[in-house]
């Protein structure tokens, strides 16, 4: 069992702070992007920590379950927080999650879908971007198009 889905059994749908990990994943000037199975909406490889887990530990165990991709040389992109990182899933969990995202170049593997997760992943040049980026990813993600200096932090 998940450290999350142990909090749940003591605080129900309250208010849970975590720390998400992810990974803008570049290609040619592209970034990949997954549209998730549970919303709709497109982002980025990651997910939440686990106890005892490093930032980039977690940003690479998230991104090969999601991708089939192994990330290496992960530079920090930036730390996100405040309002946009408060969500209510439509199970009524509420999440406060901080972001912490990273940005490389140096992959291997092929994508796949895993259908737990994600519908479809591929890759959007700054130009081409879905306008269905899930909203919590959204500020990271056009970050990258516009170019802002690393680190970010907000």
């Amino acid at each position: 069992m998940s450290y999350i889905d142990e909090m749940r059994k003591y605080i129900g749908h309250e208010t849970l702070v975590t720390i998400g990990c992810g990974v803008l994943i570049e290609d040619q000037g592209s970034v990949l992007l997954q549209r998730r199975t549970d919303d709709g909406f497109w982002g980025i490889p990651g997910g939440m920590m686990e106890v005892g887990e490093t930032f980039e530990e977690t940003a690479r165990r998230e991104t090969l379950e999601e991708t089939g991709i192994e990330v290496y040389n992960l530079d920090l992109f930036g730390l996100y927080s405040g309002e946009n990182c408060l969500v209510e899933y439509s199970n009524k969990d509420k999440v406060f999650s901080v972001q912490v995202i990273f940005k490389t170049s140096s992959f291997e593997g092929e994508l796949y879908n895993n259908g737990d997760e994600s519908i479809e992943q591929r890759y959007f040049s700054k130009e081409e971007l879905p306008i269905h980026l899930n909203p919590t990813q959204a500020p990271f993600i056009k970050d990258w198009k516009n170019g802002c200096k690393q680190p970010v932090i907000k």
